[in-house]
């Protein structure tokens, strides 16, 4: 039997990091897929050398880098699970959006999750594969970086068209949606500001912040055969912030248990 594939795009990433490093267990290799394919290899070398963590370097907003991806992934074996984790942020406000912002944003954080798995379907179907989105809360709420936010939400919609489209050959696509996650970005806030933490938890029910592998555990869980019967759906890691604020539920309750 081909050995299965795991395909991690922004591998180089916090995030994309601690999901290669979960997908380790269940995949016979996991193909680290970034921008900067220094970062990416020297990742794949931290997670435990070469031959189960491979890099590649790779613009999956371009087509033809994708579909050399596709072909490494190929070469190794057959892609079992693609993960689209790939994405970032640039203007906060829709006043600040430019037109080549929101260009980029949608071609970044959707259009590439599209062209990934068109990339691998055929293999995904050999397999009976799973495609997990990173989206965001962005995509369900309002909490700025409208050109991301409103791509995040096509990701949700992409999400579920695989689903049902290509569930017929067995292909699972689910999405998790986090909140704020820890990352290095956060690192640098906090440098800026050592209450960011505490500024921001107020928000969260759970009073913390979301840890790579916090995203990570719920990537390898809708890959995994434990969901085999989960399509379509999108699963938050967001701490409670989409289930309400209890600072709002207290200011109209008046009550002191929020």
């Amino acid at each position: 039997m081909p050995k299965s594939v795991a395909i991690v795009t922004g591998a180089a990433g916090d995030i994309g990091r601690a999901i290669a490093a979960r997908l380790g267990d269940g995949h016979d290799i996991v193909l680290l897929a970034d921008i900067n394919g220094e970062a990416a290899k020297k990742t794949a070398l931290d997670l435990g050398g070469t031959e189960r963590f491979l890099a590649i370097s790779c613009d999956v907003t371009d087509a033809a880098s994708v579909a050399a991806m596709a072909e490494a992934a190929a070469s190794v074996g057959t892609v079992r699970t693609l993960v689209n984790n790939a994405g970032a942020a640039r203007a906060v406000s829709l006043h600040d959006t430019t037109h080549d912002i929101w260009r980029m944003d949608n071609a970044l954080n959707l259009e590439a999750a599209f062209l990934c798995f068109r990339a691998v379907e055929e293999m995904l179907k050999e397999s009976r594969g799973s495609v997990v989105n990173i989206a965001s809360v962005n995509g369900m709420n309002v909490f700025g970086h409208p050109a991301y936010s409103a791509a995040k939400a096509g990701l949700l919609h992409l999400t579920r068209l695989i689903a049902v489209e290509y569930g017929k050959f067995g292909i699972r696509a689910n999405a998790v949606a986090p909140a704020t996650v820890r990352t290095q970005a956060w690192e640098a806030r906090a440098a800026a500001n050592a209450q960011v933490f505490e500024e921001a938890k107020r928000w969260y029910p759970l009073q913390r912040i979301v840890e790579p592998k916090d995203v990570a555990e719920a990537v390898h869980f809708l890959a995994s055969p434990a969901a085999g019967a989960i399509s379509g759906i999108c699963l938050p890691v967001d701490c409670g912030l989409t289930a309400g604020q209890a600072e709002v539920a207290r200011t109209f309750s008046q009550s002191i248990h929020y």
